[in-house]
């Protein structure tokens, strides 16, 4: 497991049907963000397209129990040690706009895509399929997806583009049998979040955020 740390981070937030057979984990995966139970890790309470889109993070009015913020927490725990057993994927816990734990998916392998293209590769579909089992277990975790590009070409292009990888992975995991009622937010940020520490191909990506819907918060305060 990659060693455990705290980072900043913002969140920035092609109709792919196929088959999608279960395939087994393995334990290639790493987690950063330390913290359990109670929420730890970056903060995905941004903006998605720096000030251009939503906070990520269910409406909820109020400021959430602490004894609820606990029990979210230790979902999202069981959800990211889920995760982190995907063959390549790199597993962040987050906090979304209200304070609570969540969880950022990206792959060092799978989810990427070839230039100007918003086609899933196999090794993307494989990552997928695992994922989707995941997200299906708790139908109250709310999905939030956000496209990303590299630099070539023009803005408009790479924020089309970035869209439809986006869009991608939502109907794919929709076509695994996740519901559609958990996507909230799918978009594209072109080359906003470029990141100059991966390179022009790792740009070429898409990053899943799994947080606590209305419902689930209503069943943590509940006692549920």
């Amino acid at each position: 497991m990659k060693k455990m740390k705290i980072t900043a981070i913002l969140l920035s937030g092609a109709l792919l049907l196929g088959s999608c057979s279960t395939m087994n984990k393995t334990t290639k995966g790493g987690i950063i963000g330390g913290g359990s139970g109670a929420a730890a890790g970056a903060i995905i309470g941004g903006l998605i397209g720096k000030g251009k889109g939503a906070a990520i993070g269910a409406a909820v009015g109020a400021a959430v129990g602490t004894g609820a913020g606990v029990a979210i927490g230790h979902k999202m725990d069981k959800k990211a040690a889920e995760a982190a057993r995907i063959e390549g994927a790199q597993v962040e816990k987050v906090t979304d706009s209200n304070g609570l734990a969540a969880v950022k998916v990206s792959f060092e392998s799978g989810i990427l895509f070839a230039f100007n293209s918003a086609a899933l590769s196999n090794s993307s579909k494989a990552s997928l399929r695992e994922l989707a089992q995941i997200l299906k277990e708790d139908p109250t975790t709310d999905i939030a997806i956000v496209g990303h590009t590299d630099k070539v070409g023009t803005y408009e292009a790479n924020m089309k583009v970035s869209r439809e990888r986006a869009y991608a992975v939502e109907n794919y995991l929709q076509a695994c049998g996740v519901s559609p009622s958990q996507f909230k937010k799918v978009e594209g940020v072109g080359y906003n979040e470029y990141d100059n520490n991966m390179t022009a191909e790792q740009n070429r990506r898409v990053d899943v955020y799994m947080y606590a819907s209305e419902q689930m918060i209503k069943n943590a305060e509940a006692g549920k």
